[in-house]
């Protein structure tokens, strides 16, 4: 997930409520790293012929959605912004991670690692990563209105 780490002021006040999906299916989580706003429901069906039973731990949001069939789906809201590892209690080499933004300036690569982050204002931003896959240093972009950059990551271990 490709992100600016502090949106544009006025960024924050227009946030609608969403709502994204994490789906359970082949017992794996689908799509693995989900990023969304604040404020957004995410529904968790579960498409697998096994029962689930999807929790977090994490600070940011902690919840115990327990265990339900084939068919059926249960929803959490997320209102604070930072990173969810979710995982299934049942299996334990399901997990998977949700990216809780503040503003809407954020965007998972594809599979070749190419991004696109539309509609920046103007401005000066510190643009960041985030891969479980590693990290890559911050870099300081300028937009200008109307225009474009681009920006490239190497992500990686960090060493000592």
């Amino acid at each position: 997930v490709v992100y600016l780490e502090n949106g544009p002021r006025g960024a924050f006040t227009d946030l609608p409520a969403g709502r994204a999906r994490l789906d359970q299916k082949h017992e794996q989580f689908v799509p693995h790293v989900l990023a969304i706003t604040a404020g957004t429901t995410v529904d968790f069906p579960n498409n697998d012929l096994t029962f689930h039973s999807v929790f977090s731990l994490s600070p940011v949001k902690q919840f115990d959605l327990g265990r339900y069939p084939v068919g059926q789906s249960k929803s959490v809201r997320f209102d604070k912004a930072g990173i969810v590892p979710v995982f299934c209690d049942i299996h334990s080499h399901m997990s998977a991670y949700i990216l809780v933004f503040t503003h809407p300036f954020f965007a998972r690569t594809d599979d070749d690692g190419r991004y696109t982050i539309p509609n920046v204002p103007p401005g000066t931003y510190s643009i960041a990563v985030w891969s479980e896959a590693g990290q890559a240093d911050p870099q300081i972009i300028t937009m200008t209105d109307g225009g474009s950059v681009e920006i490239s990551f190497r992500v990686g271990r960090q060493r000592d």
